[in-house]
């Protein structure tokens, strides 16, 4: 009873190389791809607060007559749930608009801080504005994507 030659079984350290520069090859593709995807995500995040924010700066005024004081903006609504953005209620340049005009300010925290679009500005007006922006195809860009 002849036996066949036993192979050897694993794997040759050619193969091994060559495994390892295809996947390495394949996340320095994927990674940059799904970093600008957390940092769309963010950037939702973000645009979704300062909404919020708007929202209830609306409400209030609704109730009150006019628009509430920074000392008085909730704190539920300063930060976005990933601690990525801070919101901040402005109080306008102008001390005669007080109550009757806001600025609400999305700033971008930590990593999020390289993005493009930088933070985001929502005005009383919905006037919306990214990276100390209020026209442009920035804006436009980063609201809308």
């Amino acid at each position: 009873m002849n036996r066949p030659p036993m192979r050897p079984t694993g794997f040759s350290l050619l193969e091994l190389l060559i495994s390892l520069a295809v996947l390495a090859l394949l996340s320095s593709v994927a990674l940059p791809s799904y970093q600008q995807y957390l940092q769309r995500s963010y950037r939702s995040e973000a645009r979704t607060g300062l909404l919020q924010a708007a929202q209830w700066m609306e409400r209030a005024a609704t109730a009150s007559g006019s628009y509430p004081l920074t000392a008085d903006f909730p704190a539920p609504l300063r930060s976005t749930p990933s601690g990525r953005y801070t919101i901040e209620l402005l109080s306008p340049p102008n001390p005669t608009q007080a109550g009757t005009a806001y600025l609400l300010t999305a700033r971008a925290q930590g990593t999020q801080a390289s993005d493009r679009c930088g933070h985001y500005t929502l005005t009383h007006h919905s006037v919306r504005g990214a990276a100390g922006s209020t026209t442009g195809a920035l804006v436009n860009d980063c609201w809308n994507r």
